[in-house]
């Protein structure tokens, strides 16, 4: 999988304003100040593609980047837990993710769900992967932050990970902003999830035509 071009295309407030693009989206959600923008910027080599900040709490709108022309989009949904909010705007965003989640036209044919390598997944992780779970999306759990430890120390939280949040560890990618560290298995990834949904399409054509 190469991207070779990658553009913001709109910020909406709230997930019933979300159009259909027509094309495959790959959701990306995460704690506030996971690294979601840093990831996205990483793996479209794009340094100011998604706008990064220190501050928990950055992304408050549900943001669209649209990938190699339509083939794809990005989906950065808001950061939850930790950001500096009052408990209205939290649950504003909860309400923002989970709408879109639930009601994206069947277009989302991934969520990227990151987690600090750093950190043990607490309840709010682990409610999203229920989320992922009750509305049947598949899901790929995305460690940044891999800098910040040895490579021991990554082996080891990439095995707790997988334990707290149920998930085999060949459905985890180790990624680091700074190292650049795991852009290679990312973009794999997204290659083999775009020509399964490929294959999907043409599946269901070919069913529907011989009704």
């Amino acid at each position: 999988m190469i991207i070779k071009n990658a553009k913001f295309v709109v910020s909406q407030s709230d997930s019933k304003m979300c159009k259909d693009y027509n094309c495959p989206e790959i959701a990306i959600v995460g704690k506030s100040n996971v690294g979601k923008s840093s990831f996205i910027n990483m793996v479209t080599s794009s340094s100011k593609l998604a706008k990064t900040s220190s501050t928990p709490g950055r992304t408050r709108l549900i943001n669209y980047f649209q990938i190699n022309g339509g083939e794809f989009m990005f989906v950065d949904l808001p950061g939850y837990g930790f950001a500096k909010v009052t408990d209205e705007e939290k649950m504003k965003w909860g309400s923002m993710i989970e709408g879109y989640l639930a009601n994206k036209f069947g277009r989302i044919v991934n969520v990227l769900v990151l987690i600090d390598i750093r950190r043990t997944p607490d309840q709010l992780d682990k409610q999203m992967v229920k989320y992922l779970y009750y509305y049947n999306l598949p899901f790929t759990i995305i460690a940044t932050k891999a800098d910040k430890l040895s490579r021991m120390q990554q082996q080891k939280q990439k095995q707790i990970i997988a334990n707290e949040l149920g998930v085999g560890r060949d459905n985890i990618i180790i990624t680091s902003y700074l190292d650049r560290v795991g852009i290679k298995e990312t973009l794999d990834k997204i290659e083999v999830i775009l020509e399964a949904n490929k294959a999907e399409i043409v599946a269901d054509e070919e069913a529907e035509n011989k009704e």
